[in-house]
């Protein structure tokens, strides 16, 4: 079988600068599975990798759509799979790095995509309620999926109940086949807290709030981007450090379900590697 390599882990935890590592060190291009860093102009507040970051190497699924518009995980999983035979067809390794569990399980063939139509009854119903009251609605109905989603993701929320509504609960593993062989990497900083943050830190000072302003003035609403599962409208460092820690958890809750990955401190490059030169 064909392999691809996957790196995963919270918010902070160095993946970016691990892909391209390995990228250098094994011929690899890098495949972006990260839901906020498919839309443009969602640079900052994403700590999206920027070009002097890439150091040459080819990255795939960055800025693909206006923000204004909606891209699911179905979306995703089409384009990375043209992005992997892309690679393929140059001779070099797929590198698949990124934060969003549920876009990697799609990939990968770990999550189902449920056969479930819009229902606009309900949806119109739903979209009347809050981001808090629909996560209680979610968290009564399926706990387990109420562990992983964004609670701040009204789409997703809604999507989830949507599903529940017709079967129940919210499949969430998938049995699907790939003719690709994933080797997974996980990185779990013992110092997450504190890349956090510097990360934190780091976005003020590049200049997150001319950021936000400017994708005020392009027409993104704050509904909007709440439904992305942005909480910095109106941010300071505080109330920006205590929901990425927020984040960095729901994060982790769902890789910890993948017992696939191999897991390390991003202080230990070099056994990272030689697990990478062995396995990919």
């Amino acid at each position: 079988m064909k392999k691809v390599l996957v790196v995963v882990g919270p918010t902070a935890s160095g993946k970016s600068d691990l892909a391209v590592r390995l990228a250098k060190k094994l011929n690899g291009e890098i495949i972006s599975a990260d839901s906020r860093q498919v839309y443009k102009g969602l640079n900052i507040g994403t700590g999206k990798i920027t070009k002097k970051e890439m150091r040459g190497v080819p990255h795939h699924m960055l800025d693909l759509i206006n923000p204004k518009k909606q891209f699911s995980a179905s979306e995703f999983t089409s384009k990375a799979n043209e992005a992997i035979k892309l690679i393929e067809a140059k001779k070099a390794l797929p590198i698949v790095v990124g934060g969003t569990g549920f876009y990697i399980d799609a990939l990968t063939g770990r999550t189902s995509f449920p056969d479930v139509g819009p229902n606009k009854l309900l949806r119109r119903k739903l979209n009347k309620l809050d981001n808090r009251r629909l996560f209680e609605m979610l968290r009564k109905k399926d706990p387990k999926r109420a562990k992983t989603i964004d609670a701040n993701n009204k789409v997703r929320l809604i999507r989830a109940l949507e599903i529940i509504d017709k079967y129940g609960s919210v499949p969430q593993l998938g049995s699907s086949t790939s003719k690709y062989k994933f080797i997974y990497i996980g990185l779990r900083p013992n110092d997450l807290k504190e890349r956090i943050i510097k990360r934190v830190k780091q976005m003020f000072k590049k200049g997150l709030l001319r950021e936000i302003s400017k994708l005020k003035r392009s027409g993104v609403s704050e509904k909007r981007l709440m439904e992305l599962g942005f909480e910095y409208w109106h941010p300071t460092e505080e109330s920006l450090f205590r929901d990425t820690v927020r984040y960095a958890k729901r994060q982790m809750t769902w890789f910890k379900r993948n017992k696939n990955i191999r897991w390390f401190d991003p202080s230990q490059y070099k056994d990272i590697e030689n697990y990478a030169k062995r396995n990919g």
